[in-house]
């Protein structure tokens, strides 16, 4: 079964539109208008073992902010709709990444149910022209949408290019981990039978 999704969203401030592929060899190919995300999802890709397309325009002219919460969203509807009913998977996952001095934790649940924890007190407010504070409507908008729970936890980092790239590292590896087979689960890893 081929776990991969294409989803365009359109309103009056973005135009976006993603292609997914959980089951990718790590590509991606990113045209967001907002380089340092571009080099953050990346990072997923690269992590995660996913194919990830994304392509993007938004109201940059008053700031990155809708540009950057709209392509959450629209990745984690595709991530929900590639993820599918969940058979078979661990539905868990968690990684630690570590860059020099920083060190970030991520754990995930593809609980269905809609939750975020971030704890990332970035030590500057912005990482070149990218603001940090997006950074968590980026996983916010992830997270509503692809009806996960995730804590986002950086544990330490002097330096906030490092403490961004070791939290969505370990965002890819921890969603990688989630959605892998576990060969020892049948169906779906809930006792409601549902996801």
């Amino acid at each position: 079964m081929a776990r991969q999704a294409q989803v365009t969203r359109n309103t009056n401030e973005t135009q976006i539109s993603v292609s997914l592929n959980l089951d990718g060899s790590g590509k991606s190919k990113l045209a967001t208008g907002v380089p340092f995300l571009d080099h953050m999802l990346d990072q997923i890709a690269r992590h995660g073992v996913f194919d990830l397309e994304v392509t993007a325009k938004g109201d940059l002219h008053i700031d990155a902010h809708h540009t950057v919460e709209d392509i959450g969203i629209t990745i984690g509807q595709a991530f929900a709709k590639a993820a599918g009913d969940k058979q078979g998977v661990r539905r868990y996952g968690h990684a630690y990444v570590p860059l020099d001095e920083a060190l970030s934790r991520v754990v995930v649940d593809l609980s269905g149910r809609p939750g975020l924890v971030f704890k990332v007190d970035f030590v500057r407010a912005r990482i070149g022209e990218f603001d940090v504070d997006l950074a968590h409507e980026f996983f916010q908008g992830f997270t509503n949408h692809a009806l996960i729970t995730l804590h986002v936890d950086n544990i330490r980092g002097d330096n906030a290019h490092h403490q961004a790239e070791t939290v969505f590292k370990a965002f890819g590896r921890a969603l990688r981990m989630a959605v892998e087979a576990d060969l020892r689960m049948q169906g779906v890893p809930s006792t409601k039978g549902s996801l």
